[in-house]
């Protein structure tokens, strides 16, 4: 009996030790507070980013000072009518028309993931344009799709499209001068030991807005506008500045 008492504690402590090694690490790379932790993708000459508090509806965005109080997540109190005070968020405040305005720059973690799952929230205005780089390479789209017809094509430039691979399957997109949310289910690619590619990255999943819109979509090769258009086993998570204004905030980066 003492035996078979060990050995299914020596089970049971088996079991356990492998749940709590299954335990995911959360990375959050914005702070609310400031950009430390982050790099520009052509360096801060272009730098349009900055962190506040935003108000914003469909067309313009506008930072607030940051409140007074137990943190930068401290909201005032009352609501404006067609504007909405925003929790703390990094913002790219490039002009709405970028082609006459001028451009910003991407920014990137100074950390670098391989398999990861992404959850963050974007803000955009109409017409605005962006793009999460998985990897630094692989890019998700950020577009304002709200107002496309219901039964018109959806395109890899439309929102929730994998660039270069997949156009999404639904129009999840929501109104621009709202926040929406990205979770992104990502596999990174595979090398052996000589450095060759074994296997391809693999988004197993994005979510927009709580709508699955792709899935299981395999990405050959880097996106064009990619950090360094080179694959690797990990990278930084990217965002792209150079296409409009944009705002984000509450990102995850999930480690399994």
């Amino acid at each position: 009996m003492k035996r078979t008492l060990l050995f299914l504690t020596a089970i049971i402590f088996a079991v356990s030790s492998v749940a709590q090694a299954a335990e995911p690490t959360v990375i959050r790379p914005f702070n609310g507070t400031n950009l430390d932790g982050w790099k520009f993708k052509t360096g801060d000459r272009e730098n349009s980013w900055t962190v506040g508090r935003l108000r914003a509806d469909a067309t313009t965005f506008e930072l607030l000072p940051m409140p007074a109080g137990p943190g930068p997540q401290a909201r005032p109190a009352g609501n404006q009518i067609g504007q909405r005070f925003q929790q703390a968020a990094f913002v790219n405040m490039v002009g709405s028309d970028w082609r006459t305005a001028g451009r910003g720059v991407d920014i990137y973690t100074d950390a670098t993931f391989g398999d990861c799952t992404i959850k963050l929230e974007f803000l955009i205005t109409r017409g605005s344009n962006s793009g999460v780089y998985l990897m630094g390479e692989y890019e998700v789209q950020i577009s304002d799709s709200f107002a496309k017809a219901p039964d018109a094509p959806l395109r890899q430039g439309d929102m929730g499209a994998i660039y270069s691979a997949a156009a999404p399957s639904r129009n999840a997109a929501g109104v621009p001068g709202t926040w929406q949310t990205y979770e992104i289910e990502f596999v990174a690619p595979r090398f052996d030991a000589a450095g060759n590619k074994t296997a391809n990255a693999l988004f197993k999943r994005v979510v927009l807005n709580g709508v699955l819109i792709q899935e299981n979509v395999e990405v050959g090769g880097p996106t064009g506008g990619g950090l360094t258009m080179r694959e690797a086993a990990t990278g930084p998570l990217m965002l792209q500045g150079d296409h409009g204004p944009v705002a984000f905030r509450n990102i995850e980066i999930i480690i399994p």
